[in-house]
């Protein structure tokens, strides 16, 4: 695929999507969901061969991701209304589905305003780094409607129901420090240092134990709906797994050894 819409490559196990419509503040379009499945696609194949260790997602501009474009929700004269829900349907819910079952760390950095979509879509990573100068904001109440791309999901889990609805009902901009000292984010960065930290940790991940990584993320997930009795099973279910995996015993090998482990992800 030609992509017009994003930045997206693949080397030394990290793969990067840059979403790039920097003066529309990378909203969402058609296309632009078009090629950032097609990446994924391509990401998920990587990461099932072990040659893609972690996904760092961020934008490029000024902006993170503006959500979605509405000059293409404009409507004719004569036209019903848009199917928002077949939107969430076929473009937004499926994208954060694949996020969250990636079976390896999802990486955001948030470079600039995240709003709307854009802000859920970043909340769907494992990891969030945001610009000091960052913020985020769910202007849905602003339009009548509500949280989507999982915001409504997100939001209550991160910073708790009173600040979620806050957030939800009033439409108010979050600064990226303040996200991160509520829990929404995992931290805010100052603007100089961003692009560093943000390779610090792709390059972390990129040589870090996957299969437990993933692991890891799988039981974190589950857990927001499991019954202490079956996250103790999952754990169980999951360790044994693990135990017998190559990148296990290097770790023994190389704290028996003093050395530093030389994973491969697998």
């Amino acid at each position: 695929m030609n992509y017009e819409n994003i930045l997206f490559e693949m080397e030394g196990g990290i793969a990067r999507i840059t979403l790039n419509r920097p003066d529309k503040l990378n909203s969402f379009t058609v296309d632009m969901h078009n090629e950032v499945a097609n990446a994924m696609s391509q990401v998920e194949s990587a990461v099932a061969q072990s040659s893609v260790r972690v996904l760092v997602i961020s934008g490029s501009g000024r902006g993170f991701c503006a959500g979605q474009d509405l000059s293409q929700r404009v409507r004719k004269e004569g036209e019903p209304p848009p199917d928002l829900g077949e939107s969430l349907d076929k473009y937004y819910g499926p994208l954060v589905r694949r996020l969250r079952n990636l079976a390896a760390p999802v990486v955001i950095g948030v470079n600039g305003v995240a709003a709307g979509a854009g802000a859920n879509l970043a909340l769907a990573g494992d990891i969030v780094i945001a610009r000091e100068s960052a913020s985020f904001i769910e202007p849905f109440c602003r339009l009548g409607l509500l949280p989507d791309t999982g915001g409504t999901y997100f939001l209550p889990r991160l910073v708790g129901p009173a600040r979620a609805m806050g957030l939800a009902l009033l439409g108010d901009k979050l600064p990226a420090t303040k996200a991160a000292e509520w829990g929404l984010i995992w931290e805010a960065v100052p603007d100089a240092e961003f692009e560093a930290r943000l390779d610090h940790l792709a390059r972390h991940f990129a040589a870090a134990p996957t299969l437990g990584l993933a692991a890891a993320k799988r039981a974190l997930n589950a857990s927001l709906s499991n019954t202490l009795e079956d996250q103790l099973n999952l754990e169980r279910d999951l360790m044994r797994e693990l135990g017998r995996s190559a990148d296990y015993a290097e770790g023994v090998s190389a704290f028996m050894n003093k050395r530093q482990p030389e994973f491969r992800g697998r």
